[in-house]
C-alpha cells in the first residue's frame, strides 16, 4: 500500500501541502479532485519521489520514499507516473520509446525489450502503431504511448497526473478505456482529474483538496452527489457548470 502520513510540502513561503494523510490499498483507485492550485499534482510528484517534502512522510511497500538511505531510482519501479505532457522521444518510434527504459533500467537486450514493448502496445491498443513515429499519432495515442511505456517497467502502482486534460475531447474516451482496462486488472491508481463522469464511474474513493488540505473523502456518491462541506459544493457547482457550458 501507499501510506501518506501527515506530508508537508512548501515552494518557498508558499506552504501547497499541509499536512496530508491519505492511505492507498492494493488494487484501489483513488481519485484526487480540486480547484488548480488545490496540491493534487504536487502530492502525485512527492509520492513519486520527483518532490522532497518538509514534513511527514510518504511509505510504499513499507519503503520511506524520502529516506536517504532508500534507492529512489529502484523504487520508482514501483510508481508509474503519467503526466499531461506525452514526453515520447521524438527520433524513436512507438515500439523504440516504450522499449527504452527496460534497456537502460532494467537492462534488458533490445530483442525482448522490443518483444516487452509490442506486448505493452497492444495492450493499450496501439499493436498496429509500434512502428510509427510520434509526430503522426493522434494526442490520444500518444497518451496511451505514455502509458504502454510506463507499464513496461512492472509497476505495481499508476499515477496519473491529468492526462486528458490536453486532449480534444474525442480522443479523450480512448485514454479513459485504456484506464478502465487497468482498473479491471486490479492495478493500484491514484488519479489527478477534473473528469467528474470517469471519477463517478471508476473511483473507489474520491479526495477533495482544498488549499493543501484533504477537505473530504468517501466515495464518488458521498463526496460528488452528497459532500457534507460547503468547499467541496463550492467546487462540485463550479464542476458542473463548465460541464454544461462544454
Amino acid at each position: 500500500m501507499i501510506e501518506i502520513r501527515n506530508v508537508q510540502k512548501a515552494f518557498g513561503a508558499v506552504n501547497v501541502l499541509k499536512g496530508i494523510d491519505l492511505t492507498i490499498d492494493k488494487g484501489e483507485l483513488v481519485c484526487l479532485i480540486g480547484a488548480s492550485g488545490s496540491g493534487k499534482s504536487t502530492l502525485l510528484q512527492c509520492i513519486n519521489g520527483l518532490e522532497n517534502i518538509q514534513g511527514g512522510e510518504i511509505v510504499v511497500d513499507g519503503i520511506p520514499v524520502h529516506a536517504a538511505s532508500t534507492n529512489i531510482n529502484q523504487l520508482r519501479r514501483k510508481l508509474g507516473i503519467v503526466f499531461q505532457q506525452y514526453n515520447a522521444f521524438p527520433h524513436l518510434n512507438a515500439q523504440e520509446n516504450v522499449a527504452l527504459a527496460p534497456q537502460v533500467v532494467a537492462k534488458l537486450g533490445k530483442r525482448e525489450a522490443l518483444k516487452l514493448a509490442q506486448k505493452h502496445l497492444e495492450h493499450v491498443g496501439l499493436g498496429g502503431k509500434a512502428l510509427m513515429m510520434p509526430s503522426h499519432l493522434s494526442g490520444g495515442q500518444l497518451q496511451r504511448l505514455a502509458i504502454a511505456r510506463a507499464l513496461a517497467m512492472n509497476p505495481s502502482y499508476m499515477l496519473f497526473d491529468e492526462v486528458t486534460s490536453a486532449l480534444d475531447p474525442e480522443l479523450v474516451g480512448e485514454v479513459l478505456a485504456t484506464m478502465r482496462l487497468l482498473k479491471s486488472e486490479g492495478m493500484t491508481m491514484v488519479v489527478v482529474t477534473h473528469d467528474i463522469g470517469f471519477v463517478r464511474e471508476s473511483a473507489d474513493r474520491v479526495a477533495f483538496l482544498h488549499q493543501g488540505n484533504i477537505g473530504e473523502i468517501g466515495s464518488a456518491v458521498q463526496v460528488i452527489d452528497h459532500p457534507s462541506q460547503e468547499q467541496t459544493r463550492k467546487f462540485m457547482r463550479r464542476e458542473r457548470r463548465s460541464e454544461q457550458a462544454a
